[in-house]
């Protein structure tokens, strides 16, 4: 499957976003004792992709851990990253039974990443897509990326790259010729525009 450009409508991926909502919850819910993983059947899930699966509870950020590149098949990769989201980002305690149902859902079908050619910081705020593109930085040991949705927060392209940087490792003034910058499109599909049946009901 291709998903190229700016976020995606998922409407029409309906039957897809809830199959892989589907296996995050299942995967979490297995996790913690409170059901079996589901058997879940899709077309798609057998091609290699590569996705993020980022929780909240009450609107707030919970966990979100991904891949940036297409090393397992989409279903294998949405439920390392469920179980990686829930348990071992390292920003937050180890989801528990008593969150389980009180957090909601969210999976990126990340597209392949286009390398951006960029001069300096001025050229690259002016070719960066607010609202579309999500970016990932590189400078030797340093890497970190914003999803698309992270615009939301952070509008301004300068003010989402000095953040972008900050996550990376480096300081907010950093240039060098040598970062590297590419950018990459979703698709996106969350259990409030998708519900999923909840295991261990």
């Amino acid at each position: 499957m291709s998903v190229a450009g700016p976020p995606q409508d998922a409407r029409p991926l309906g039957d897809l976003g809830r199959a892989l909502l589907t296996i995050a919850r299942s995967a979490i819910g297995a996790e913690l004792g409170l059901g079996a993983f589901a058997d879940v059947s899709h077309a798609e899930l057998a091609r290699p992709a590569a996705t993020f699966v980022t929780l909240r509870r009450s609107g707030e950020l919970r966990g979100c851990i991904g891949s940036l590149e297409p090393k397992r098949t989409l279903g294998a990769d949405v439920r390392e990253n469920a179980i990686g989201a829930a348990f071992r980002d390292p920003r937050f305690a180890p989801l528990e039974r008593a969150e389980f149902e009180r957090i909601s859902i969210e999976v990126s079908l990340l597209s392949a990443a286009e390398r951006l050619d960029v001069q300096d910081e001025e050229d690259l705020v002016a070719q960066v897509r607010p609202g579309r593109d999500g970016l990932v930085l590189s400078f030797g040991g340093h890497r970190a990326t914003f999803l698309p949705q992270v615009w939301e927060a952070l509008p301004e392209p300068r003010e989402f790259l000095t953040a972008l940087k900050r996550k990376a490792g480096l300081a907010a003034d950093f240039w060098s010729p040598d970062l590297n910058v590419s950018r990459y499109g979703v698709t996106k599909w969350t259990e409030r525009e998708f519900p999923v049946e909840r295991v261990g009901r």
